[in-house]
């Protein structure tokens, strides 16, 4: 087993680029937070029908509009939430200034767009739903979250040789 090195990242002047850089994590009954957001998550996703597979295969067939108004109102959701931060210089509950970074286009997002696509039009599933549709007793879709997994390893795996 090869071991992998970790690069040491410093805080850049109490900035937050990524929080998984941060040195001090949350240990013991902290985690219980992320543990109590998640089920919210979950029961709104269940709620809101985002977790069937009825509902994703009418998108797909664009026999429905409900999938597309959920993913609509994320989109600009996700917008105002970021032109926010980035305007109001909003911190992190650490107090750590939020640093977003400009995105790059790569061609090879195509490709990984399409078979993620793929996969989501024929699986019915996305990484979102995944543990709720587990949770609400779609055991059949553990079928789904081994091969993301799996298929993340090989991408992680493969990573440095496939199309930029």
């Amino acid at each position: 087993m090869t071991k992998v090195k970790e690069k040491k990242v410093q805080p850049q002047d109490d900035h937050c680029v990524a929080p998984n850089l941060r040195e001090d994590h949350d240990k013991g009954l902290e985690l219980l937070k992320y543990l109590i957001i998640g089920v919210i998550f979950g029961i709104v996703f269940v709620k809101a029908e985002i977790i069937s597979w009825f509902r994703i295969q009418e998108m797909f067939r664009l026999q429905s509009f409900h999938m597309y108004g959920v993913i609509g109102s994320a989109v600009v959701t996700g917008i105002i939430s970021v032109q926010l931060i980035k305007r109001l210089h909003i911190k992190t509950i650490h107090g750590e200034e939020i640093v977003i970074p400009d995105k790059v286009f790569k061609k090879g997002q195509i490709i990984g767009g399409f078979i993620f696509g793929l996969g989501w039009a024929i699986t019915g599933a996305c990484p979102g739903p995944l543990f709720a549709q587990i949770g609400s007793g779609y055991t059949v879709v553990l079928v789904t979250l081994i091969s993301a997994l799996a298929g993340t390893w090989v991408y992680g795996k493969y990573a440095e040789k496939l199309p930029n």
